[in-house]
This record gives structure tokens, C-alpha cells and sequence, in this order.
């Protein structure tokens, strides 16, 4: 009977915990589209109003937290436990997001095209050519 108690007394804490670890995010994130809000107004001649910016910080915020939850599924359901830009987009396309959908896109070929590839990726890509010609070979000569 105490295990139990001692049990659920360590549940509640960490509920607590995270609980107020939401919170203090959810703060951050207002004051930070807050502060985005207004100087964007700034930059464009207008004010925004405290309620609506409060308004539109906590609207971003509870998409974050779902898009958050579909990126987890999405990672999960490819048996992976870290997220990738795939599931990223995949989450904007199942949302019908059509447009963000084709920036991300856009976005993630412009990083790959950017990045790099190192010795160890020309190597093995050389060796898929080389399997996929000497292939291509054997069924033409034969």
C-alpha cells in the first residue's frame, strides 16, 4: 500500500515538473512572438495590440505543441525516434498545407545542395554505379 502512494507522489511531481516546464515555454514563446509581433509592426508602420499578440502567441503555440506530437507519431511510425525533415513535411502535407508544404521542400534541397558530401558518401554512391553498369553489362552481353 505505501509503495503504491510512494508511487503516485512520484507521479504527481513529475506532472508537476512538467507542468511548469510547459509553462516557463509558454511564457518564453509569448514574450518572444510578442516581441516579433511589434517589431514587425514597427518595421511596417503599425501597432499591434497587447490581447492580440498575447492572442497569436498562444494560437502558435498550441500548433507547435501539435505539430510537436505529429512530428513524434510521424518519427515513431518509421521506427525511428528522432524526427527528420521528411517528417516535417509530411506533417505540413497531411495538415493541407499545400504552399508550406513546397517551401519546406524548396528549403531542405537548397540545404542538401549546400552541404558537403564527404569521401565516405561519393564512395558508396560510386559503388551502387559500378553494381548498377557491370549489371547493365552482364544483360546486355549475354
Amino acid at each position: 500500500m505505501e509503495i503504491e502512494k510512494a508511487g503516485s507522489d512520484m507521479e504527481m511531481e513529475r506532472e508537476e515538473e512538467n507542468d511548469e516546464e510547459t509553462q516557463l515555454l509558454r511564457d518564453r514563446f509569448r514574450l518572444s512572438a510578442i516581441s516579433i509581433a511589434e517589431s514587425e509592426a514597427k518595421k511596417n508602420g503599425m501597432q499591434v495590440s497587447e490581447p492580440i499578440a498575447a492572442c497569436i502567441s498562444d494560437l502558435a503555440f498550441k500548433y507547435a505543441e501539435h505539430l510537436a506530437k505529429d512530428l513524434q507519431l510521424f518519427a515513431h511510425h518509421a521506427g525511428r525516434k528522432m524526427v527528420n525533415t521528411e517528417d516535417v513535411i509530411l506533417a505540413e502535407t497531411s495538415h493541407r498545407n499545400e504552399n508550406l508544404s513546397l517551401s519546406l521542400r524548396t528549403f531542405c534541397n537548397g540545404l542538401k545542395a549546400k552541404e558537403p558530401q564527404s569521401e565516405r558518401k561519393r564512395k558508396k554512391a560510386s559503388r551502387k554505379e559500378d553494381k548498377a553498369t557491370t549489371s547493365a553489362l552482364e544483360t546486355a552481353d549475354s
